[in-house]
């Protein structure tokens, strides 16, 4: 009998410590991803199974070219991937396709983005981002929904940056959104 007491107190002593590590990390550092739909093609294909890191952005801002998780403004309940393309205070140009961004001083940074899917080439537009906004794109542009049709993202709906892809096995590694980073 006490055999049977000891193997119990042993396991609800395991399952409580992995509680204590597990929560934590769970809902402060990092949270599982799986991307659903074409959106972000060819960067990631649909049922990858993602890490998002949730602690990066509370140490500094996103950068262009970073792959991220966030809210959908006006959705809360739903989550998207998109990679970051417009930064605070910048203004981007997107002229028959082409992406160019105007900063804050007035140069203009054409970005080399040689692992898009072209989308439709008359495709214009012209967004102004505020204190806190970022223009996000997928890089199947002509599957994804993202700020061309819904607007600016607001810092606040950011969850995380895509740190590393689990699976597919062979697909597997860090920075997985790295390896098609444009180039400015």
């Amino acid at each position: 009998m006490k055999f049977l007491g000891g193997a119990i107190k042993e396991t609800l002593t395991f399952l409580f410590l992995a509680v204590i590590i597990v929560v934590p990390v769970r809902v402060f550092i990092a949270q599982p991803f799986v991307v659903e739909g074409e959106s972000m093609y060819p960067t990631f294909d649909n049922a990858d199974y993602l890490v998002v890191n949730e602690l990066v952005y509370r140490l500094h801002t996103p950068e262009r070219g970073d792959v991220i998780v966030f809210r959908l403004p006006g959705d809360p309940n739903k989550f998207l991937i998109k990679r970051v393309v417009g930064m605070p205070g910048e203004t981007v140009r997107i002229d028959h396709g082409n992406v160019s961004i105007i900063t804050p001083s007035g140069n203009t940074i054409k970005l080399d983005e040689t692992y898009v899917v072209a989308e439709d080439a008359t495709y214009t537009q012209d967004a102004s981002l505020g204190t806190d906004q970022y223009f996000v794109m997928g890089d199947n542009r002509p599957r994804s929904s993202d700020s061309r049709s819904w607007g600016v993202l607001p810092k606040q709906n950011i969850i995380g940056r895509v740190d590393l892809r689990l699976f597919p096995i062979d697909n597997a590694g860090f920075e997985p959104g790295k390896s098609y980073q444009p180039q400015q």
